[in-house]
């Protein structure tokens, strides 16, 4: 699993972003790949897959 942190999330739209530890990437965070609730600045652990526009984040989790 990779970790990062959460710089983005609209509940009433349900998604975000989410940056990930060491490579700074940024990744797309859809509400139905949550396992928890998150709020922006949270420590979140989570797995990537494929998605329309390219890898999203998925199994989110606050750690």
């Amino acid at each position: 699993m990779k970790t990062g942190t959460v710089k983005f999330f609209n509940d009433s739209k349900g998604f975000g972003f989410i940056i990930e530890d060491g490579s700074n990437k940024e990744y797309f965070v859809h509400v139905s790949g949550l396992v928890d609730e998150i709020r922006e600045g949270d420590k979140v652990e989570f797995d990537l897959k494929e998605g329309k526009k390219g890898l999203n984040a998925d199994k989110v989790r606050v750690i």
